[in-house]
This record gives structure tokens, C-alpha cells and sequence, in this order.
């Protein structure tokens, strides 16, 4: 077997529209509109820089079915600049773009190659010298929903001493918030003989296995909270005896991040809003050159809970510091105006994307529960219920009953976990404790600022 080199990306999501957010300046609406086309010129720019003899892209290469005239003109000047180096692209439709899709089809050019409804192989070339080191396997899907086990459509060529790639787009063991397209199991993949499966669906980057390889490269741009951390491509490389070493290379221009600050020990508004400003400082210098979209999540327990209850001051915080990015967005060079991909952004953006409260106010637990007392009965009781999830899991659906009719809210308690359900509890009884403290004005239910 001769060394070759392969870039393994999938979920492109090209040309995804940007919504939900409030407050965002128009610059950098259009940076965020811009984002996933951003990604994937550098994935272009990185298959040159490296020389590598192929690239696989597992499938949703658009955002929708209907994709725009505009994404396939910008996924055509990709192309051609890979073919002027002659690079080849193998790639596979996922349920985001099938081949059922409405759209103006534009000729792929002759070094970009889309697999059909039916797994079909073709043979990969080293690009220096034309010698065979692969087989590739793809199936792309006929329409948005595919049911079937497609796994068990590849497998190896008899006596081929070539490296046999997978292309898949589906979900493997079912994992947890993802359409079960395409569902297989880790043992489908294993049983086929493969030496490496480039996967795709599944956003977050994960290996699953590593003999053979099975792995997940995730979307190339994180597109909202949903998507946080560092984004983009698998470098593969082969080397003569079979083994294979990958490396994680980068490619988003927008990071999406959750982050958490803890109350605790904070006595002044002065103090609360510096830790604030000094976490997003410690953001931005850890991404500079980039846009980094944070929620800030607050934690602990402390005396600023009843501030931050309120919204008042979370709320001014949040305009102050978005005016403040916003200013450094405007003086910002930007070369087209139209591409994030040429932004000078110097030491970086930090937006947020808003506050969360997990606070809670400062409490004795111990000494509240050994209480001879309402307050302390109630805490006892909390104690009780938390302890049997069946328990938390019938009370939330009594308390919330009347509140069935509402879609969103059946939407979102579908969502919470047990854990996320116990929390609920925990925050009424302070929001009760807090209530029945006449040392405590009365708190309304905070939200936080978004």
C-alpha cells in the first residue's frame, strides 16, 4: 500500500440563515449569514496548503433541499480552485440536501464526484503519481428521510489490499438529539471490513472507534448555542503498512460557547460586573482573529442573587457591554464586506449572546432541615421529592397540567432531564424561602437578560 492524504469534513450547512438573535448589530448579522462559506474556504485553502490527494465530504453540504443559486455558485469557485491543483472531491447527499431536491442543479465539474441512492465504490489515485490506495463507498440519500440500514449495503472488495473508505451519513447507536437516519450500530461498521468511516449528521466531533476508524468530524461552523466549541476537519494520513494518524484542524470563523461565573464571594454590583468583563477578556484572548458568540451563565449562591433576580442591572450590563463590541465591529477592516472570512479582527469579538441565572440566595440547608418550622418542613419535603425521580417526574406534570395547551412549553419540558427537573424544584423552594422571609423583599421569577 503507498502513504496518500485525505481531508475528511460533512455538514457544511452552507448558507444557513441566522435567526433568534436580538440586538445584533447588521455587520454582524451578515458575518454570522456568512459563517458556514467562510468555513468552508478555509477547508478549500487548507486542502491546498496541505497537497492532500482527496477530500470526503459526508453528506448535508447544503443547509435545505431547495439550496440557493448563490450557495452553489460559491461551492463552484471552491471546486474549481481544488481542480486547478488537482485535487478530487468524493462526496455524499445527507437528509438536509437529498437528491430529491428542488433546486437549479449546476454540473459538478469532472474532479467532483456524488455518489448515488445505491452504495456504489469507486478507486481513489495518489495525486503526484496516479497510483490506486483506495476504495471509496458512498450512498447519498434519494429523499430528506432515510429509514433503511445503509451499513449493510458496503462491503470489502474480495482480495483488494487497497484502504476501503465509507462514506455515511446516519446516526450510529442512536445517539440522543439527532433524526435516527440511517440508523446503524458501531457492529454494522465493523463487521463490513472497512478501515475507516467518514461519517456525517452527527455535529459534534466524537471517534467512536479507531480499529477500524469511525469517526464523526462534526460541522465545519457551529451555527447557534446548540453547537458550541471548536469546529472543523479531520486530516487523515496513511501510511504504507495501513496505519492511519489523524489531526483536528480548524475551520470555523464564529466559536459559540457556553460559559459560567459563580456569584460566590461577590458582595458588590462593582465586582460582579468586573468578573464579568474579565471573563470575557479571558474569551477573547484565548480566540483572537475570531468572533466568539458566549452565554454567560451565572452560578452560586451569594448576596447579588436578589440583583440579578431583578433583570435591572443584568440587563444594562448586557447593552453596555454589546455597545462596546459593536463599536469595535464598526472600526473593524473588513476588505468586502460581504465574507467573515476577510475580517481583521485583531484580538477578537466577543458577543453575548445573553445571561442565564442559576443562582440561588445564600441559605443554611443544614440548619433549615433540622428547622422546627414551616420554612423547614417545606425543605424536608423538597428533600423527599428530589430523592425519587418518579416522584419529581409526577409533580412537574401535575403543577404544569394546566399549561398543557401551550406547543412551546410541552416542547421544552420535553427537553429538561431529571436533573434539570430537580433544579426547577430546588429554585422554588428558594423562590419560596425567599417569599416567606419578611427580612427578603419579594422576588419576581428572573429569566435573565438575552
Amino acid at each position: 500500500m503507498k502513504a496518500f492524504r485525505f481531508l475528511h469534513a460533512a455538514d457544511l450547512h452552507l448558507d444557513t440563515p441566522f435567526s433568534g438573535m436580538s440586538g445584533v448589530p447588521d455587520r454582524l448579522r451578515r458575518l454570522l449569514r456568512e459563517s458556514t462559506f467562510a468555513a468552508f474556504d478555509r477547508l478549500i485553502r487548507l486542502a491546498i496548503e496541505e497537497a492532500v490527494d482527496f477530500i470526503v465530504i459526508s453528506g448535508d453540504i447544503y443547509d435545505a433541499s431547495d439550496s440557493s443559486l448563490r450557495a452553489q455558485l460559491r461551492l463552484r469557485e471552491g471546486w474549481d480552485k481544488l481542480g486547478e491543483h488537482g485535487i478530487p472531491v468524493y462526496l455524499i447527499r445527507g437528509n438536509h440536501d437529498p437528491l430529491s431536491g428542488r433546486r437549479l442543479r449546476l454540473a459538478l465539474p469532472g474532479h467532483v464526484y456524488e455518489f448515488g441512492p445505491r452504495a456504489e465504490s469507486v478507486t481513489a489515485v495518489r495525486r503526484h503519481d496516479g497510483e490506486p490506495v483506495a476504495v471509496l463507498t458512498g450512498s447519498s440519500y434519494p429523499t430528506p428521510a432515510v429509514h433503511d440500514n445503509l451499513a449493510l449495503q458496503y462491503r470489502r472488495e474480495p482480495g483488494s489490499a487497497l484502504y476501503h473508505i465509507g462514506l455515511l451519513h446516519g446516526n450510529v447507536d442512536g445517539q440522543e438529539g439527532h433524526d435516527a437516519y440511517a440508523p446503524c450500530s458501531l457492529r454494522d461498521l465493523e463487521a463490513s471490513g472497512y478501515d475507516y468511516w467518514a461519517l456525517g449528521h452527527i455535529h459534534k466531533r466524537q471517534i467512536l472507534c479507531e480499529s477500524p476508524w469511525v469517526v464523526y468530524p462534526g460541522n465545519i461552523q457551529g451555527r447557534s448555542l446548540k453547537e458550541t466549541g471548536p469546529k472543523g476537519c479531520y486530516l487523515v494520513e496513511v501510511a504504507e503498512n495501513g496505519e492511519a494518524e489523524l489531526s483536528f484542524h480548524r475551520l470555523d470563523q464564529v466559536l459559540w460557547q457556553e460559559s459560567r461565573l459563580a456569584i460566590n464571594g461577590l458582595t458588590t454590583e462593582e465586582a460582579w460586573k468586573a468578573s464579568v468583563e474579565e471573563q470575557l477578556d479571558e474569551l477573547r484572548e484565548a480566540e483572537p482573529g475570531r468572533i466568539t458568540v458566549v452565554r454567560l451563565t451565572f452560578t452560586g449562591r451569594g448576596p447579588l442573587h436578589g440583583v440579578l433576580q431583578s433583570g435591572s442591572e443584568a440587563a444594562e450590563l448586557l447593552q453596555e457591554l454589546r455597545r462596546k463590541e459593536s463599536l469595535k465591529l464598526e472600526t473593524a477592516s473588513l476588505d468586502t464586506d460581504t465574507g467573515a472570512e476577510n475580517l481583521r479582527l485583531g484580538e477578537g469579538i466577543v458577543w453575548l449572546a445573553g445571561f442565564k441565572l442559576e443562582t440561588g440566595m445564600e441559605l443554611d440547608r443544614e440548619s433549615l432541615l433540622a428547622e422546627d418550622s414551616f420554612l423547614g418542613e417545606l425543605f424536608r419535603l423538597g428533600e423527599q421529592t428530589t430523592a425519587e425521580p418518579e416522584v419529581v417526574e409526577e409533580l412537574v406534570r401535575a403543577a404544569l397540567a394546566p399549561l398543557s395547551d401551550n406547543r412551546q412549553l410541552r416542547r421544552l419540558l420535553q427537553e429538561l432531564d431529571s436533573k434539570a427537573k430537580q433544579n426547577l424544584l430546588r429554585r422554588a423552594e428558594e423562590l419560596a424561602a425567599a417569599l416567606l422571609n419578611e427580612d427578603t423583599p419579594l422576588l419576581r421569577e428572573g429569566r435573565g437578560a438575552s
